[in-house]
C-alpha cells in the first residue's frame, strides 16, 4: 500500500530536503514546490492528501495561498499544516483562520510534525464510521462525510465536519476544551485549547445560513454543548 501524499511547499530547498527526509522515512510520498505556482501545478497534476505549507514566501505568501485553496471547491478539503518561524498567538490565530487545520512553529522537532500530520490525516478522513445522525433537520452523514441542512448542503472543512460530528452524536453534554481536543484531536497531540474556540467560530458561521449555529452552545466556565433546545 502506497503511504500518504503529502505536498511540501517551502522556497528554502535544504528545508524541502530535511522534510522530504524526515517525511519519507515516515512512509509518506513527498512532492514539493518551490512557490505558490509550483503548488498549484502540483496539485493539478496529482491531489495531495496532505500540504506543508511554509508562511514566508516570495511573492505569493503560504498565508495568501491557503486563503485561496480553502476558498475553492476542487481544493478546500485538503488539510493544510502551516509551518512557519512566526510564533505569534495573533500568527497562530490568523492561520486558523484562514483555513489551516494545524500550525507548526520553527525550529519543531520532527517526531512532532509527524504526529500532527497522522492526527490531521484522522480527522480529515474518518475510518469505519458509517452512522447517519439526524437532529431536528440538520444531517450528518459520515459515510459519505456530506453534512446538510434542511437538504441543503452544508460547506465544511475537514476539521470542522469532525467538530459536528462529535457534537452531533453526544448532544445535550457540556464538553470542556480540554475534553474536545482529546475526543476531535486525539491525545498526545500538540495544539492548543484556543484552536478549538477557532474551529467553533468556522463551525458556527457555517451553520449561520441554516439557523443551526445557536445549537452549539457556549457554557460559561465550562466549554461547550450542543443542544436543540435553543
Amino acid at each position: 500500500m502506497q503511504g500518504k501524499l503529502i505536498l511540501v511547499v517551502d522556497d528554502e530547498a535544504p528545508i524541502r530536503e530535511l522534510l522530504r527526509f524526515a517525511l519519507s522515512r515516515a512512509e509518506f510520498r513527498v512532492v514539493e514546490a518551490e512557490s505558490a505556482q509550483d503548488a498549484r501545478l502540483r496539485i493539478a497534476d496529482q491531489r495531495p492528501d496532505l500540504i506543508l505549507m511554509d508562511w514566508m514566501m516570495p511573492g505569493v505568501s503560504g498565508i495568501e495561498l491557503t486563503r485561496e485553496l480553502k476558498s475553492q471547491i476542487t481544493t478546500r478539503d485538503i488539510p493544510i499544516i502551516m509551518v512557519t518561524a512566526r510564533a505569534e498567538e495573533e500568527d497562530a490565530i490568523r492561520g486558523l483562520n484562514v483555513g489551516c487545520d494545524d500550525y507548526v512553529s520553527k525550529p519543531f522537532s520532527y517526531p512532532e510534525l509527524i504526529a500532527r500530520i497522522h492526527a490531521v490525516l484522522r480527522r480529515a478522513v474518518p475510518g469505519g464510521e458509517e452512522e447517519r445522525v439526524a437532529i431536528n433537520g440538520l444531517v450528518v452523514d459520515a459515510a459519505s462525510q456530506r453534512v446538510t441542512a434542511r437538504g441543503q448542503p452544508v460547506k465544511l472543512g475537514p476539521t470542522e465536519y469532525r467538530l459536528l460530528h462529535f457534537f452531533v452524536s453526544h448532544p445535550e453534554r457540556v464538553y470542556s476544551r480540554e475534553q474536545v481536543l482529546d475526543r476531535v484531536w486525539g491525545q498526545n497531540v500538540y495544539v492548543e485549547e484556543r484552536t478549538v474556540d477557532v474551529h467553533i467560530r468556522r463551525l458556527r458561521k457555517a451553520l449561520e445560513p441554516f439557523g443551526y449555529d445557536a445549537m452549539i452552545q457556549t457554557v460559561r466556565g465550562s466549554g461547550y454543548r450542543f443542544s436543540e433546545k435553543i
